[in-house]
């Protein structure tokens, strides 16, 4: 959904790759320390900071490709590693929306399972040669759902509206999964088009 701003993202980045000439998976491995200090605002209650802390962690996680692309430091073990440091930041950003009351266990068990599902599904497809960058709630846009919903509750003094956003997350999430295992399907089940003599 938002492949669509990467050329834009490039150009505003690039200055910033430029100057941190550090191994990308240093920027990587920050990147959940930070989710974590979002998850402990979250947790005491503090809407603002949390939200903060989550682009805070999202810059960290674009910039490491930024810098691995413009210092020709791109890996396998860099993707896997950004991959993995990404279910656990999701995971502990919920771990902390959970402690901070704001959703029962339950929904968050819901919105750590559907995040995790919808990159497991495009990891799955790809080890199957299934381009999945589709579907309407990739990371990147939970996260700016997450994001929208704690200033606005904040703004608001509404925890409850928070709450809603979650749960449309979680929605949103699980219709992305739908969307990528029907495009996998078809995908697979594609007939090679045979080859017609003139």
């Amino acid at each position: 959904m938002l492949n669509n701003l990467r050329p834009l993202l490039t150009r505003i980045l690039e200055p910033v790759a430029k100057r941190l000439n550090i191994n990308p998976n240093i920027v990587t491995v920050i990147s959940p320390f930070i989710a974590l200090i979002s998850a402990y605002f979250f947790a005491t209650g503090n809407l603002v900071l949390g939200a903060i802390f989550i682009l805070l962690s999202g810059f960290l996680d674009v910039v490491d490709g930024a810098v691995a692309r413009y210092h020709g430091r791109a890996s396998p073990f860099g993707a896997f590693l950004d991959s993995t440091m990404d279910r656990f930041a999701d995971a502990i950003i919920f771990i902390g929306i959970i402690f901070g009351g704001y959703i029962d266990w339950f929904v968050g068990v819901l919105a750590i399972h559907s995040a995790i599902t919808v990159s497991y599904v495009r990891a799955r497809a790809e080890s199957q040669g299934v381009e999945c960058n589709i579907g309407i709630a990739e990371r990147a846009v939970r996260m700016i759902i997450l994001m929208i919903g704690a200033l606005i509750a904040a703004i608001f003094s509404s925890n409850i509206i928070f709450t809603y956003f979650i749960y449309i997350l979680v929605i949103l999430s699980y219709i992305t999964v739908a969307q990528r295992v029907l495009h996998v399907w078809k995908q697979l089940n594609a007939k090679p088009v045979q080859n017609r003599r003139l």
